[in-house]
């Protein structure tokens, strides 16, 4: 849905980017965050930030993704990145077009972009990121009318339990 309207509470506490309707069908957003909430769990054990990130469709999981920047020394593996690789890969195609991203964590510009690049059809994510955010927290690069490509986007599925992750990845980097 491509409508351009205000932002407006959808479902579950979501923040719904165009519309009133869920912009993803019959989608279960609750499940599929889970997902990757879990894959934020798995980051969060090996030290990593704790994002996680998968890729849906057709109500199928495709892809996962977790943050690896620091494993890999690589300032591009971010979980986001990581799931769009493994999706295209494993669909044999650079287009994503019907492609759902769920993320733990509200995507910076390098993973918009690349979304937008792509032609992701939506992104789901659960937290807002207030240092990078490129959704609508800091910038809003996901629906700018300017690229000629947009993103639907709902927010705030099962935030709660991504701040909780993120929270807890603060008290062990500051020692409390």
């Amino acid at each position: 849905m491509r409508n351009g309207a205000a932002p407006v509470p959808g479902a579950d506490g979501a923040i719904l980017a165009r519309g009133q309707v869920a912009i993803i069908g019959d989608v279960n957003y609750a499940l599929f965050m889970g997902e990757a909430l879990a894959e934020a769990r798995q980051a969060g054990e090996r030290g990593a930030p704790p994002v996680g990130a998968i890729a849906v469709l057709d109500d199928a999981m495709v892809a996962r993704g977790a943050n690896r920047v620091g494993e890999r020394s690589d300032p591009t593996a971010h979980a986001v990145m990581a799931a769009l690789r493994a999706a295209a890969r494993r669909l044999g195609t650079r287009t994503l077009a019907d492609v759902t991203i769920f993320t733990t964590l509200e995507p910076c510009p390098m993973c918009v972009g690349a979304m937008l690049e792509c032609d992701v059809a939506a992104l789901v994510y659960a937290a807002p990121n207030p240092i990078s955010g490129a959704a609508g927290s800091v910038i809003q690069l996901a629906d700018d009318p300017r690229l000629g490509r947009r993103l639907d986007v709902v927010s705030g599925i099962r935030r709660a339990e991504a701040e909780e992750l993120m929270g807890e990845l603060a008290s062990a980097l500051s020692g409390a």
